[in-house]
């Protein structure tokens, strides 16, 4: 048993408590929290410079690329990047699951607890049946040129089958509104059962995409007309946010929104940002100020379009450029993503939950304390 302080303990389930004391079991579980330190007797405490608050929720991740790591160049924009990302085939597998190991490895180090992580192969499989982490696994499909539909969901199944069998969360979840046709949609949105808690989707990313539904016209367009690819993609969809009149059996998580408008969101959807990747594909950065803050949540995306895996440098670039205070991007890094994914024993200090422990120095870093 251990009774841990620091300047400020930061519950997220309340204010923040100046000299309180946490107090956890050899498991990590919270037992009590203290306001005040005259409660516990000075010789059981260990007394930290900086802040106590729980582990990170990574909400968006892209394990499975993470041999991509310095592959792929910076600010190319969407597209480019995406063209870019099917030189993932060209690694031996051995490569891939060692990339995917130490991944891994660096976002426990960072204080990472848990993971929204998108899935488009069985890569990552064999690491986190180790349940070093708690993951929620996004089986992702996509459809550009008209390919069988079924064919493509019914692999989705088989992919799913294969976490949950391995004890794991997994949702069948599109790609993105421009690389998936409605009759796909409509597969995806049929095929949910009552073990699929949440859906995730990429959305408004570039400026490309928006310019594809509303005008019919850019870059996006060009491509997918080239590779023939099916017009259901554009057809009756005048907007990326269209696509909530298809999918509507799940709550959705939509991520990046880097170029979205207040009027594309709203309220009951949860909203994940991924800055340093945005600014590392695109060079631009969402408006903060049009998201609902108790429902915004951020991820890392991949090592292909980032340097580390760390939700504390993507908060402090957000930090930069907003002017949230530590309340705030603490409850974005940590409690807003464990409620969106449905990590209920993360996010929060409370008495039973086991949502880790990290220690925020004044300089900066971050330590894992339990």
């Amino acid at each position: 048993m251990r009774y841990l302080t620091a300047d400020y303990l930061y519950t997220l389930n309340g204010p923040p408590l100046k000299n309180g004391v946490l107090q956890i079991s050899d498991e990590g579980e919270i037992i009590s929290i203290f306001d005040n330190q005259e409660k516990i007797k000075s010789s059981y405490i260990e007394f930290f410079d900086g802040i106590l608050c729980p582990g990170f929720v990574n909400a968006h991740c892209h394990l499975e690329l993470s041999h991509l790591h310095e592959k792929i160049e910076k600010e190319l924009g969407l597209l480019d990047f995406i063209m870019s990302i099917r030189k993932r085939h060209k690694f031996k597998k051995q490569i891939i699951l060692q990339a995917i190991s130490e991944a891994e490895s660096q976002m426990i180090k960072n204080g990472i607890v848990g993971v929204g992580d998108i899935c488009n192969t069985l890569d990552t499989v064999f690491q986190k049946r180790k349940e070093n982490l708690t993951y929620y696994n996004f089986i992702e499909v996509f459809e550009t040129q008209n390919f069988d539909e079924y064919k493509i969901i019914s692999n989705a199944i088989d992919l799913r089958t294969c976490f949950r069998r391995s004890g794991m969360r997994a949702t069948i979840t599109p790609h993105s509104p421009y690389s998936v046709s409605k009759g796909l949609m409509k597969q995806i949105d049929k095929k949910t059962d009552n073990e699929d808690y949440l859906c995730s989707i990429h959305i408004q990313e570039s400026n490309q995409e928006n310019d594809l539904f509303k005008n019919k016209s850019g870059k996006f367009f060009d491509f997918l007309k080239q590779i023939n690819a099916n017009p259901e993609i554009w057809k009756n969809r005048n907007k990326s946010i269209d696509i909530l009149k298809e999918l509507t059996t799940k709550p959705l998580l939509f991520v990046h929104n880097t170029y979205s408008k207040k009027q594309d969101i709203f309220d009951k959807y949860y909203y994940c940002t991924c800055p340093k990747a945005n600014l590392y594909i695109e060079n631009k950065l969402p408006d903060y100020s049009i998201f609902n803050l108790e429902r915004l949540c951020v991820g890392t995306d991949s090592l292909a379009s980032n340097n580390s895996l760390s939700i504390w440098e993507e908060l402090l670039v957000i930090k930069k450029h907003t002017n949230f205070d530590i309340q705030t991007l603490l409850k974005i890094g940590c409690k807003n993503g464990a409620e969106a994914l449905g990590f209920n024993d993360l996010g929060t200090f409370e008495k039973g939950k086991k949502p880790g422990v990290n220690l925020i120095r004044t300089t900066n870093k971050i330590e894992v304390i339990a």
